[in-house]
């Protein structure tokens, strides 16, 4: 069972223990993300996640730190979503020590020198270009701009070349000191926990951080106008294999229909034997890979399908969709559907928990983005009590043509043509 301890200065640690491990994970996480940025600071959250393994006054380097995780064979990284950004050290135990200083280390006085802020530009640059060329990735960033119209949920993480070329030292600052404050922050510690490790961190870290006067709590800007006609995004490239993304807005994590979401979309398309994947791919050869999949928020959310299909048989994908997403609304999911989701969750869950770091994050996300923690035992419970019922509900709420969002990586230039394939 974990334990929950919130300090004078508002920091909340969430301590996970675990007996079937040796290793130790320790998660900094702290809720910033792109959809907290204006336009003109946009990818500010993703370049300060990459600022902070650049050197502090004790590691100058780049490689010093990363000399001292690599001599332990830790796994060592930090993530920047568009609601979070993330630091963590995986570890053996034994080294937990030497974990919890690194991360405070860079926390605490990472030195963001001009020279390395100039040459991380070029390297964040890179990345996008990364992403960018690559299909599979992109789609679901193109695919957000339209479910997300108007909000800075559109917007892409790492930002665009532009601002990442030009931002300045003192508004990477400006927004760091605004953003990483102990009342934003989420510690979690799972794994091999000992006696010694709560003392490490206090005396390292926790100790360390005053609390932030008048911090105001997480701002970010409210979602645009209720969409109440299809959008569709085309990226015109030439490319034989075409990429579709599918979405419509949904749920946020508290709203309780998100468990009913995240079962629905394991019917559809959640692993090799739902429906679309069943039907697009092993009954039609019509692709190599579609999937269905929820992404959640604090205020709100969306479900996507996703695919990748050869130029000529995209009309054909398109009407078995179509075929599947009304079957879906007016005859519902059968008994057996519904009982395999929330088996092939549990199982999932089982499985992802065993692993230290995923513990950390499951933990910390909740405790984050939904000020509340339900143990797996309790989550499960949630989706236990998801009727036949609310799914076909959620499916004929959500999948009508007024919420419909496509976008397209491949040789398309008429959004008219796509409207037309949609029959919902």
């Amino acid at each position: 069972m974990f334990k929950k301890f919130r300090y004078p200065n508002k920091i909340r640690l969430l301590m996970i223990p675990s007996r079937d491990t040796k290793a130790v994970t320790v998660l900094f996480l702290f809720g910033v993300g792109s959809r907290y940025e204006s336009k003109d600071v946009n990818g500010v959250s993703h370049f300060i996640e990459h600022l902070m393994f650049k050197g502090t006054k004790k590691r100058q380097t780049t490689l010093d730190i990363s000399k001292e995780v690599d001599r332990v064979g830790a796994e060592f990284n930090a993530m920047t979503s568009k609601d979070y950004t993330g630091y963590f050290v995986k570890v053996d135990q034994s080294e937990q020590a030497l974990a919890i200083d690194v991360l405070s280390d860079i926390l605490l006085n990472s030195t963001f020198l001009p020279k390395e802020i100039n040459r991380e530009r070029g390297v964040i640059v890179e990345e996008i270009n990364m992403y960018h060329d690559n299909p599979i990735m992109h789609i679901e960033s193109l695919l957000e701009e339209a479910i997300y119209q108007g909000s800075s949920l559109a917007r892409e993480v790492c930002g665009p070349r532009k601002v990442i070329k030009s931002i300045s030292r003192e508004k990477i600052l400006d927004f760091k000191n605004k953003y990483y404050a102990a009342d934003n922050l989420v510690i979690a510690i799972a794994g091999k926990i000992d006696k010694k490790t709560k003392s490490i961190l206090e005396k390292k870290f926790i100790n360390k951080i005053k609390p932030k006067e008048n911090f105001s709590k997480r701002i970010f800007t409210a979602l645009g106008s209720k969409q109440d006609a299809p959008r569709i995004k085309l990226h015109f490239r030439k490319t034989r294999q075409a990429q579709i993304a599918l979405g419509f807005p949904a749920y946020g994590y508290n709203d309780p229909r998100a468990y009913g979401l995240h079962l629905l979309s394991i019917v559809l398309g959640g692993n090799m034997s739902s429906r679309l994947f069943t039907a697009v791919r092993e009954k039609s050869g019509l692709c190599y890979f579609i999937r269905c999949f929820p992404n959640f928020y604090e205020d709100c959310g969306d479900i996507i399908i996703q695919s990748g299909l050869d130029v000529s048989r995209i009309e054909e994908a398109m009407d078995i969709i179509s075929r599947e997403l009304k079957r879906i609304k007016t005859a519902g999911v059968t008994a057996k559907e519904l009982r395999n989701a929330k088996e092939f969750l549990r199982g999932k869950i089982i499985l992802n928990l065993e692993d230290s770091s995923n513990s950390a994050e499951y933990y910390a996300k909740q405790e984050l983005l939904q000020n509340k923690i339900l143990t797996p035992e309790e989550k499960m419970k949630k989706y236990q009590a998801v009727t036949r019922k609310q799914l076909r509900n959620i499916a004929a709420e959500i999948f009508t043509i007024d919420k419909f969002n496509l976008a397209t990586i491949g040789p398309f230039k008429s959004k008219k043509y796509f409207s037309q394939k949609i029959k919902l």
